[in-house]
């Protein structure tokens, strides 16, 4: 039992809550199966106990965050898990993939009483907007752990020097408190330090974070993720034992999110399959972030129309603007047109005659603007 109770010393001077129950669970095996079933009972109770006082406990442990000496701005924002439900629309092998990251998490004390302690460490990387951040927040509320994301592109001081004390403060504080550490925009300290372009400096930055990476690695968990994973330096990579990619959405999963944004609304198209068809094809190329802006914006034209429903010909103009760039009149009416929007509608959210939408089609199959 010896071993044990060491374990447990360490779990909780580094702050590691799994280690300190896995190892309390073979101390009360280890007990019960010596007769001394009350102090065992005694350990599982403890053990399994969720106090409601652990949230208090949490914003008392982050009430003060590291700040960046000279510009004096905090260099971490800090989530609590809410259990409000967090939206998930990934391919299905990428969605596979992270329930599979927290599924590990969730039995790190069974790896840990096997004794497989790796570090359960996470890059993501792929195009702006397509959930990376979301990803991280529903890790951090199914494993109910705070998320404390650093920002390392405020990281990066004005003076070189403070920028690997900025990245120390920031490990260090993480690794103080339970809690997910999140770095955002990985690529802006961690770029190949075969890179000719950076100074000396900027590389000793990313040794800099490679060694805080190693000590934070050993009983924590830690999350990153970047737009420009072509930038990372090669031992950047072998730190994380898991990596995935998260891409654009297809047609399918186009149209999982504009179900899901337009949930709280009513609309007319939603149930068309033709309709939701062309605006996935129309919305073809864009992240869930574009995707959430025209949902939203379609929503804000539907109130100040003082209307109770968004129709698809405003949806489709709101695309129209919003992704495809159509400022132009005249280009607009293509668009909508192209895509299945009559020229009855078109006239009414154009504000213009059917005449007018008659010439302006008729010029463009002839080619003319």
């Amino acid at each position: 039992m010896r071993t044990e109770i060491l374990k447990i010393i360490e779990g909780g001077l580094s702050k590691n809550p799994e280690k300190v129950r896995s190892y309390a669970g073979l101390l009360s095996e280890k007990l019960r199966a010596e007769g001394d079933e009350r102090f065992a009972d005694r350990i599982v109770a403890l053990i399994n106990n969720k106090s409601s006082n652990s949230h208090l406990v949490y914003l008392d442990e982050f009430s003060s965050v590291p700040v960046d000496q000279d510009s004096r701005i905090n260099m971490v924002d800090i989530w609590f898990p809410n259990g409000d439900k967090i939206d998930l629309v990934l391919p299905n092998s990428t969605h596979r993939r992270v329930e599979e990251y927290i599924a590990y998490l969730e039995h790190r004390s069974e790896f840990i009483r096997k004794g497989l302690e790796l570090p359960e460490s996470l890059l993501m990387y792929g195009p702006p907007g397509c959930g990376k951040t979301t990803i991280a927040h529903f890790i951090s509320q199914k494993i109910k752990l705070p998320l404390l994301t650093a920002r390392l592109d405020g990281v990066v001081s004005s003076l070189l020097g403070s920028t690997a004390k900025n990245i120390r403060r920031i490990f260090e504080y993480a690794n103080e408190r339970p809690c997910i550490l999140f770095l955002d925009e990985f690529d802006a300290v961690a770029k190949a330090r075969n890179d000719d372009s950076e100074v000396g400096e900027l590389k000793r930055v990313v040794n800099s974070l490679l060694q805080n990476m190693d000590v934070y690695n050993q009983n924590n968990i830690l999350v990153a993720a970047t737009n420009h994973e072509q930038l990372l330096d090669p031992a950047v990579w072998r730190r994380f034992s898991n990596v995935i990619e998260v891409a654009m959405p297809d047609a399918t999963e186009i149209s999982q999110l504009i179900r899901v944004f337009l949930r709280d609304v009513e609309c007319d198209f939603i149930d068309n399959p033709t309709k939701m068809a062309n605006a996935a094809q129309a919305l073809a190329g864009s992240s869930p972030s574009d995707i959430r802006v025209v949902c939203y914006s379609a929503v804000r034209d539907m109130v100040l129309a003082e209307k109770s429903f968004v129709t698809y010909a405003t949806f489709m103009r709101r695309v129209g603007i919003n992704f495809g760039k159509k400022a132009d009149r005249e280009d607009l009416v293509g668009f909508l047109h192209l895509y299945g929007v009559s020229q009855a509608d078109i006239s009414r959210i154009m504000a213009v005659s059917m005449r007018q939408v008659r010439n302006i089609l008729e010029l463009k199959q002839r080619g003319v603007k």
